[in-house]
Parts: structure tokens; sequence; C-alpha cells
């Protein structure tokens, strides 16, 4: 028996570290498309590295799931197919003996997800938003994006082009007397970034500037005029304070969300949106158990050599899974179709099928 045990559990662990590679590989290179252009800005590569290993733990919290889904679709596919499972199966070992070994190895895989969901991976995930907002910062142009707006207390700026390691092109800027009304319109040919990390200072200085100043009198006229240089000081010190006092709830551990959660009962106010990124953690945790229970029975009953037939199957399930998930959380808005607790369906409706259907396997 112990042999037989050792026969499927390297078989189960060599496809899921090929499995984990990949998709980790693919996730983290997903989330590294905007870094490299930073480390094209001048960006240091330690950054680069630190960035990738905050980011790190919640990505696996989504791979080792999938993982483990593809690895029991590919194992047990090739054992079905290959007449592995009916031939134990003919010598009395039963189904639970066969995939014991897999269940232990899923369980242990479940509470290092639940760790990284709860503890490890929001704060380094909240960590990693910080140092690259704080690198941006020391990378005056990695900033700016042609045609994405960057927006500095009441001062909204966007760019056409960046030339070199401080100059931007085509630049339009607005300042606001409100959320909603423009103050001053200023197009530029051309601008350069300075900033001043003591002072926690970033100077925007404009050349050839075209201003169109609308009044907020009762008139509303409207001036324009020429400058050949305009100069705009913002004060980046007092953003990254906030970011640091205004913890948001999806970077908070799990004590410290459970104790938000309770104040803001005693305050006697909505804790949905709370309660709802609790619930979430937990249920992606828990989802190597509803993967394993779900696929161990559909790889038996496919019984195909076929990889891709596995891959397919892993692909659509997962799929399927995180996106029933990330559809409930988007319900955090509406507390009265209590989205909290929507947010166990996937995980129920996969362990009671697998189960159900490991069941029936098991008995013929």
């Amino acid at each position: 028996m112990k042999t037989l045990n050792w026969y499927v559990t390297r078989g189960f662990l060599l496809a899921f570290s090929m499995a984990i590679g990949i998709l980790t590989f693919g996730m983290t290179g997903a989330n590294l498309v905007k870094v490299l252009d930073y480390v094209s800005q001048g960006i240091s590569f330690v950054t680069f590295c630190k960035f990738t290993l905050y980011i790190l733990p919640i990505i696996l919290t989504f791979t080792v799931p999938w993982a483990v889904m593809v690895a029991v679709m590919l194992v047990f596919g090739r054992m079905s197919a290959d007449n592995e499972i009916t031939a134990m199966r003919a010598c009395g070992v039963s189904i639970m003996q066969i995939v014991s070994p897999i269940m232990i190895i899923t369980i242990l895989l479940t509470a290092l997800c639940l760790y990284l969901q709860v503890e490890i991976g929001p704060p380094m995930l909240g960590r990693s938003r910080e140092m690259m907002g704080e690198a941006a910062i020391n990378q005056p142009l990695a900033m700016f994006e042609p045609g994405k707006p960057i927006s500095y207390e009441n001062t909204i700026i966007y760019i056409e082009d960046k030339e070199g390691e401080n100059t931007i092109l085509g630049v339009q800027l607005y300042t606001l007397a409100d959320r909603t009304t423009v103050a001053q319109d200023i197009s530029a040919v051309r601008g350069k970034v300075f900033v001043d990390k003591e002072q926690k200072t970033l100077t925007i200085r404009l050349y050839d500037c075209l201003v169109t100043d609308k009044k907020a009198d009762k008139t509303k006229t409207i001036d324009r005029f020429y400058s050949s240089e305009l100069e705009f000081r913002f004060y980046y010190g007092k953003q990254t304070n906030a970011r640091r006092i205004q913890i948001k709830p999806k970077y908070m551990k799990l004590s410290d969300l459970m104790g938000m959660i309770r104040m803001t009962k005693q305050w006697n106010r909505d804790s949905t949106k709370l309660e709802v990124e609790l619930n979430q953690r937990i249920a992606f945790a828990l989802s190597p158990i509803a993967f394993l229970l779900l696929g161990l029975p559909l790889a038996i009953r496919t019984s195909r050599r076929e990889t891709s037939v596995g891959l397919f199957l892993s692909v659509i399930l997962a799929g399927a899974f995180f996106l029933s998930i990330i559809l409930c959380e988007s319900l955090d808005s509406r507390p009265h179709l209590y989205p909290q607790y929507l947010l166990w369906l996937p995980n129920i409706v996969f362990q009671v099928l697998g189960a159900i259907l490991t069941v029936r396997i098991s008995k013929r």
C-alpha cells in the first residue's frame, strides 16, 4: 500500500509543481506589465524584485487551488485511461485509499492558502502598492502615461508623450474650482518635472503655455493669454501620509479586519462590505478542497489520455468558481442580497456535487 500511495503522490506532486509554476508565472507577469514600464523609466531592479515578492502571496492563493485542479485532472485522468484505477479496485483498493495521500496534501495546501489570505497576503499587497507609488514619485516620468490623467490636489494633468529623464510633451493641465468646475485650462508645448525628496514636493514647469481662465463670478467671462513659463508645485507628502493612515480593508490582517467590523457594528453602520471582504478571503482559501472533490470524479469519468481535455476542464471549472465569487463580491453595495453569504455558494456547490459524484464512482 505504501508503494501505491507513493506512486499516486509522486505523480500528483510532479503535475502540481509544473502547474503552479506555469500559472504563477503567468499571473505574476500580468501584474508586472506596468511595473516593467516603470523599470524602463529608471526604477531600480531591486524595487522590481521586491514588488514581485510582495504580490506573490496573493497570487499563490489563486494559483494553488487551480494547480490542484490541473494536477488532479491530469493524474487521475491518465490513471483512469490506463485502467490503473480499475486494476487497483480489482485488488481491493478503494477510491478513498487511492486518493487519501492527495487529500492530506490538499488540506495542507488549504491551510497555507488560508494563512496567506488572512495574515500575509493583504499587508504585503498593500506594501507593494505603497512601494511602487513611492518609487514612481522618485522617478517623475514613471507616473506619467500618455493619455491617462494624473491627479494632484485640485489639478488634473494629461500628456501626449514624454522624453528624456524629466521632459513631458503636449501637456494639458486643468485646475478645478470644485469637483465639476474647471477654473483654468492650460495647454503647454512641453514641460519639465522635478522632485525634491527632502521636501516631498513635485514641481511641474511648463513652457509656451496658452491659458484659458474661466471666471467663477456671475459674468462667467473667459480670458485667454499666453505665458512663456508657468510653474506648479505639489506636496505629495500629504498624499503619502494619508495612504498610510487610511488602510483599505483589503490590505488589513484578519485581526484588524474583524476589529473594524466590530467597531462598525457598534457605531450602527453597515458592515456589509467589510464582511464581504472577510468571507471572500476564507472562501478563496478553502477552494483547494472544493477543486479536489469535483476534479477527482470528473477526471475518472472522462478517462481520456489527451492532456488537453484535463486542462480544458480545469480552466473552465476554475474560471467558473473564481468568476462566481467575484460576481458575488460585486454585490457588496446591496446588503439586502446578503452577498457575504452568497460568496459561499460556489464552495458549497463544488463540494456537494464533488462528494456526490465521488460516492457514486466508489460504489461502482
